[in-house]
């Protein structure tokens, strides 16, 4: 037996150890974990108290067309309901997009370094990749579009971009739209959108009136602190949503996920309570790395890149070995950088405190 050829060099998802097997490696009785972008003050009490009502439900399949949470979310979001496409964690609706639109012959165009499963996506469809750097952190939209050719299919945007946090404003954004040829698809990766402080930033909901080769990716998972049920979603015209809806497996979203999403959008306090404390976090650590001279990123989304002039490998093991969970940039494609979620306030201090012990240690400062 024998898989696609381009699955033989295609490396597989490898995510950070659990903090179980961490604190069993290095003999912690507590470990912090800020390496996945989490929402560290978890999910709304509404969640759980939808989802004890619906283990009862558990033996028959979900609704496969997510009625109850298509109908909330498409009013809140002031589309129609027939513009939402659900998935598996906002990862399978780059799943699904990528089985739609690409095959041999056919080449995509993403900004490097960015979130990575667009690239892995494309290579298991067997199309082309054009990776197009970033500029001080930033898209590379002049020079993305000058990639795009007759046989380019799909270009992402991750706004905010993961892993640097960075952002593409308003007038950018449009100005590209108005360039990219009519038969690509312009996905924007708002993963992050509910954590945006700044004005300038695009509302792109408003903009699927005008442009039918747009789609917008968001997920229950960052702010709304739902990553442990999977569960995100795309919006675009109601034609694109029809084109693609073969390729999404049957009851891709389950029970749980489906119910919790559903009364996470009730509670809209919580989710602005979450941000508010996100926008305090990042501005602790803006503080530490100017008190430093380390370099970063301003960030829009719940994370920080920091760049301390070592191995990122060697700052994520230092901190490792003391509990704290972080994301090498080795990985990431800043390798004397690690990204760090933005955690509580205590949990913040912790942070500070490892590396200002490691910062002396090394003697980087």
């Amino acid at each position: 037996m024998k898989v696609k050829r381009q699955l033989e060099q295609l490396p597989p998802y490898k995510p950070g150890k659990p903090i179980e097997e961490v604190k069993r490696e290095y003999g912690l009785e507590k470990v912090i974990k800020l390496a996945s972008n989490e929402n560290p003050y978890g999910f709304s009490p509404k969640v759980k108290e939808a989802i004890l009502q619906s283990l009862n439900g558990l033996a028959i399949y979900p609704d496969g067309y997510s009625r109850a949470l298509r109908e909330k979310l498409a009013k809140h979001l002031g589309i129609n309901e027939t513009q939402i496409i659900f998935g598996n964690g906002s990862d399978e609706v780059v799943q699904i997009i990528c089985r739609a639109f690409l095959e041999a012959g056919t080449n995509t165009v993403m900004a490097k370094p960015t979130f990575p499963q667009y690239r892995h996506n494309a290579v298991i469809e067997n199309a082309e990749v054009r990776e197009i750097p970033l500029v001080n952190g930033n898209h590379d939209l002049d020079s993305m579009l000058q990639a795009i050719d007759e046989h380019t299919r799909i270009v992402w945007i991750c706004n905010p971009n993961n892993p640097t946090g960075t952002y593409v404003r308003k007038h950018e954004l449009l100005s590209f739209l108005e360039k990219v040829p009519k038969h690509v698809l312009v996905v924007v990766d708002e993963a992050y959108y509910e954590y945006v402080q700044a004005e300038n930033y695009p509302q792109t909901v408003p903009l699927l009136s005008e442009y039918d080769n747009l789609m917008i990716l968001r997920t229950f998972s960052k702010a709304y602190g739902l990553a442990g049920l999977r569960i995100g979603y795309g919006i675009a015209s109601e034609t694109l949503i029809q084109q693609m809806e073969p390729a999404r497996e049957p009851f891709n979203t389950s029970v749980l996920a489906q119910a919790a999403a559903l009364s996470a959008l009730d509670d809209q306090e919580f989710l602005k309570d979450c941000v508010e404390k996100n926008k305090h976090g990042l501005k602790q650590f803006y503080r530490f790395c100017d008190e430093h001279s380390l370099k970063y990123y301003y960030s829009e989304g719940n994370f920080i890149l920091i760049d301390f002039g070592i191995e990122g490998n060697e700052v994520f093991q230092y901190l490792l070995e003391r509990g704290i969970i972080v994301r090498s940039g080795n990985a990431l494609g800043f390798p004397t950088s690690v990204r760090i979620t933005i955690g509580t306030e205590a949990q913040n201090q912790e942070v500070f405190a490892a590396l200002t012990a490691m910062l002396k240690e090394k003697q980087l400062v």
